[in-house]
């Protein structure tokens, strides 16, 4: 079943995966390296023309909650897009402490999953453009999709495609669609998966996972058929030539071998860049973004 669905720019979302105070990445959700303080990289992407930022807590399952309230309030001193926070929410109470921290979206997946009236409840109580599902999916030998969680570590046994359209059935107001097989490699989305999630739901699609050029991104919008994209390496590996880290700041704080000895060299599976130049890039691919703008503050 094809949607027609109401004509809007082409979003382009920042993706920042936090542990403990830090922004991290790695590669299929895992493997992290530590990059930096994920306020800093949030004012400069916002500064950048980011449409959205999205905040995920890497370790929320593991320690059955969110940690990221004092991060979101500093974030939302100095940044005017919309921000989501994802990892370890649960109940709406949780969401109620998200959204009073100065959010304005929650991603849910693991209770969802577990508890589908969550999706529902949560809507009624915040509305459905509060609420996104996202989904980690993983491609299996017989070439179906399955989603887990827990960072693509635990499998739930569920259909990837018949979950987004429960999902969307439910109330949530997007989804967000994790290729794990890709996420981190700089090897392209997954166009398959990301098509048959949009071609199956009403709400926006966000696709996430492989972003390694501006082409692949082109790809995805145009074959993949998503609303945005949330993307992580490309912009941090740009972000960190410039942002000065400390690394005092980082004792025993994970893999910093990166930020130590590698920095200037980002990954070379991905080519970094700006918001600005993969706006523009896309732009030159007749993609209409939102307007670019350049802002500052204080």
């Amino acid at each position: 079943m094809h949607f027609i669905r109401f004509f809007m720019p082409f979003r382009v979302i920042a993706r920042l995966d936090i542990k403990g105070p830090n922004l991290v990445k790695g590669i299929h959700l895992e493997g992290l390296r530590v990059l930096g303080r994920p306020e800093t990289f949030a004012k400069r992407y916002y500064e950048d023309g980011a449409d959205e930022l999205f905040y995920m807590d890497t370790v929320a399952s593991l320690l059955g909650r969110n940690s990221l309230l004092d991060i979101v309030e500093r974030t939302a001193r100095d940044v005017f897009v919309p921000l989501c926070v994802g990892g370890g929410i649960r109940k709406q109470e949780d969401i109620r402490k998200v959204l009073r921290a100065g959010a304005d979206k929650v991603a849910i997946n693991t209770a969802a999953i577990a508890r589908p009236d969550f999706i529902r409840e949560a809507a009624e109580e915040f509305g459905s453009s509060t609420i996104v599902v996202a989904i980690e999916a993983i491609r299996q030998g017989d070439g179906s999709y399955l989603c887990f969680t827990n960072c693509g570590r635990e499998h739930t046994g569920v259909d990837a495609f018949s979950w987004a359209k429960q999902a969307a059935a439910l109330g949530a107001g997007e989804i967000v669609i994790t290729s794990v097989d890709r996420e981190g490699t700089g090897r392209g989305f997954d166009l398959e998966l990301t098509r048959r999630v949009a071609e199956a739901v009403p709400i926006p699609v966000i696709a996430h996972g492989g972003a390694g050029s501006v082409q692949h991104v082109v790809d995805v919008v145009k074959a993949g058929k998503c609303d945005a994209v949330a993307i992580a390496s490309m912009l941090h590996y740009c972000a960190v030539k410039s942002i000065d880290v400390d690394l005092t700041a980082f004792p025993d704080e994970g893999n910093v071998e990166f930020l130590r000895h590698r920095r200037m060299e980002g990954f070379k599976l991905v080519d970094d860049m700006s918001i600005t130049d993969l706006k523009g890039g896309l732009a030159r691919a007749g993609i209409k973004a939102r307007l670019q703008e350049m802002r500052t503050h204080g």
